[in-house]
Formats: C-alpha cells, structure tokens, sequence
C-alpha cells in the first residue's frame, strides 16, 4: 500500500502556502522584532511571528490549525461520510503559552485545550480520533510514519496529518540563555551563522491510500514512499551523527531507494554550531560514494524560522511545490558555507530550475528523536 497526499495547506510568518512558496523562491526572511513577548528580558529579540494581529489572543496555534484543517479538506475534497479518518498532530510545545499567561485570579485553562483535539474537531467533526505528539522538533516526521503504518494496516481509511507551534516565552529564555548573543537571522550552514531562531506556523496533509484514490478519479500531490525513525538518546540537545544516518538508511530502506534515486534533499539545517557541520557530514558519507553528482541540498528555516514540532511538514510542503514547479528555492541566508558542505550540491544565491522526482526531509529533535522522509512526485 502506498500513501498519497491529496491536500496540503500551511501557515508560516509569510502567509499561506503560496505566499510562503513564492518568499522561499525570492530568498526572502520573514525574522522581525517580537511581539508579544519581551525580549529583553528573554535574551531573544527577533522572531519569525504570524501576523494575526497587535493582540495576542488565547490559544493562537489551536486557531491557525483549525484554519488550515478547514481548508486542506476542502483542498483534498475528503468525504468523511462513512469513513474512519484520523488525525495525527506532531507539535513541540502544545500551547505551552496558555499556560504561561495564566495569572493570579485568573480561571485556569482546560487541560483539553492545551492539546489540539478541540482544534481539529472544530473544523474535521467527523474525525474519529485525534492524537497529540510531542516529539520535539521531530514530531509531525514522526506522525508523518505514524499515519503511513495506519494506513498499511487499514485501521484508516485516511490520516489528516498536521503539526503546530507558536512562540513561548520559557522556550525562547533557554535560547537566550544558551547564546553568547541574540541572534536576529537564522543561516543555515553558514560560517557566520549565531544560532536558531524559532518560527511560528500549522500545517495539515491529507494521505489516503493511492489505488483509493485512484479508483475515484481524484489526483494526488505526491507519494510517501517511507519514514525512517531513530531515537538514538546521544545527548539531551546535541545531535549525534550515527543517529542521523540510522534514521537516513531506514528511510532508504522503507522507500525501496538507494542514495542515487534522491534528486532533492530538504535539510534541517538549523543554522546552530552542532546541527550544521553534522547534517552536512551525513549527507557527504551517505550520497558522495554512490550518487554522482548527489542532489541538491536546500532548507528553509532561514525563511521562516524553526517551526518546532511543525518543522519536517512545512519541509513536506515545500517538497510537493518543487515538484508542482520545478524550482527550487535557495537557502536564505547562506553566504559562505562552512566546509563540511564541501562535495555537495547546496542551492545558493538564487533558484534552481529542474525537474525533481524524489526528495529527502530531514527533521531532527532534542535527545536523537530523529526522522527522515522519502517522498516522490506523482506527475
């Protein structure tokens, strides 16, 4: 049974889908000044924030999850008449700020709504569960795989997919407090990058079987040919090589691929001391031996920030318009690439126009909570 993705939508600091399509094409960052919250006292100034207003209302991420629910199942025409659907949300910090704004005299906030069950219901009544994980900066990778194996199974006749994150001032502080300076961009992979900086976003897939699919005359956006998983425990927040590549070669595995059928690898690339110089190494010791001359290698944080939990779906996302469009974008905020990039293909300075039919999409967690994606074109 192959998994297809009929629907996609997402919310990023830019806007919607096309609108943060269309930013990563024009190597623009979407950083700014924070709102909401006070840098000064966190230590982080800058953000990559969506702009819903001056005021920050109660439960943000839940409000733009259910915005992206409604419209990724109109998107996939889903009919949920008679059928079992389920739903998966891969998040970092749940609405983690619900609770950071409860005060004094304050009536606490309802445990359930610091998950996304409410969210999605709102918008998909007829879900008949929905399932909350918190895997770090892995986690939509991981109810990526979670929702692929629902499928296979057939306990589902589709999986509504999704991640969320919003800002929090208790994540931002261990940021300020970890950095020799506030960083105001991410750059991936850059000599001169200062660290990560945290985005806010939701995104939502649909994946149904595709010989369903088919059989209704209905059109796919790609393939899910496997997810690779490893949790290699290394270190609470550096990553570990072994790891990483564990989690590269399961995914290989799973889709049936070896190193040279990947065109196209969307990297974490956080833009952190560790992370970097890491990732760049796997990706050398996993294509530079057998694919000549490797694929190209992109990531988009320095666009719209570290989206946390959200993260490996919005690189989902973008996966599937590089496909639609044959372009792809560059890494906003790579100048002088650090060495370990040396022997790879990193798109740099502007978009590169090819035909892509297959692409890696790496998301990597706190404490080797790893996932990697293979994903194909349709079309």
């Amino acid at each position: 049974m192959t998994a297809v993705i009929t629907g996609c939508e997402l919310l990023t600091c830019f806007g919607n889908r096309q609108q943060t399509f269309a930013a990563l094409l024009a190597g623009r960052c979407g950083a700014a000044p924070l709102r909401h919250l006070d840098g000064t006292r966190l230590g982080v100034t800058h953000g990559y924030q969506i702009a819903d207003g001056n005021e920050e209302l109660p439960l943000r991420p839940s409000r733009w999850l259910a915005r992206c629910v409604t419209d990724v199942v109109r998107a996939a025409r889903l009919d949920v008449s008679g059928r079992r659907i389920s739903a998966l949300v891969g998040t970092g910090l749940r609405e983690i700020r619900g609770l950071e704004r409860w005060g004094p005299g304050d009536l606490p906030p309802d445990p359930a709504g610091l998950h996304f069950a409410e969210a999605v219901r709102s918008a998909l009544p007829g879900v008949a569960e929905v399932v909350t994980l918190a895997n770090a900066c892995a986690a939509s990778g991981h109810a990526l795989a979670l929702a692929c194996d629902l499928l296979a199974i057939g306990e589902a006749d589709a999986v509504l997919v999704a991640g969320c994150d919003g800002l929090a001032a208790s994540m931002l502080a261990l940021m300020g407090r970890t950095a020799a300076a506030p960083a105001e961009r991410v750059s991936p992979f850059d000599r001169d990058r200062k660290g990560v900086l945290l985005g806010e976003g939701a995104v939502a897939l649909v994946l149904e079987p595709e010989e369903a699919v088919v059989a209704e005359g209905r059109t796919a956006l790609g393939r899910v040919l496997g997810v690779g998983l490893s949790c290699d425990a290394h270190h609470m927040t550096a990553p570990d090589p072994v790891g990483i590549t564990r989690a590269v070669r399961d995914a290989h595995r799973r889709a049936g691929i070896t190193p040279g059928d990947v065109e196209l690898v969307i990297a974490h690339g956080t833009g952190t001391a560790l992370n970097d110089p890491n990732e760049a190494t796997v990706l050398r010791e996993v294509f530079t031996p057998h694919a000549s001359p490797g694929p190209l290698v992109t990531a988009i944080k320095g666009a719209i920030g570290h989206t946390s939990g959200s993260a490996v779906l919005h690189s989902v996302a973008v996966a599937l318009d590089i496909f639609r469009t044959g372009r792809v974008p560059p890494i906003t905020g790579l100048h002088r690439p650090i060495d370990e990039l040396r022997g790879l293909r990193p798109v740099v300075g502007g978009t590169v126009t090819a035909a892509m039919r297959r692409a890696q999409v790496h998301g990597f967690g706190f404490g080797g909570v790893n996932s990697v994606g293979v994903l194909e074109a349709t079309s």
